[in-house]
């Protein structure tokens, strides 16, 4: 065994359990990085409307 897996053992958490906590951390960040790029990507395009760059030229 090595020492990560000792380590694991002794503090009687099962061997994948931080393998579990951190992947959630990984989903919840690319999701936090998914409503952020929306969000921003949103306002953008409010933005753009609000100023007329989307209305028809007369």
């Amino acid at each position: 065994m090595t020492d990560e897996d000792e380590d694991g053992a002794e503090a009687g958490a099962p061997a994948g359990a931080a393998r579990r906590a951190s992947a959630w951390m990984i989903l919840a960040i690319v999701a936090a990085a998914l409503l952020v790029c929306c969000c921003s990507a949103a306002v953008g395009l409010l933005i753009s409307w609000s100023a007329g760059l989307f209305h028809t030229p007369t």
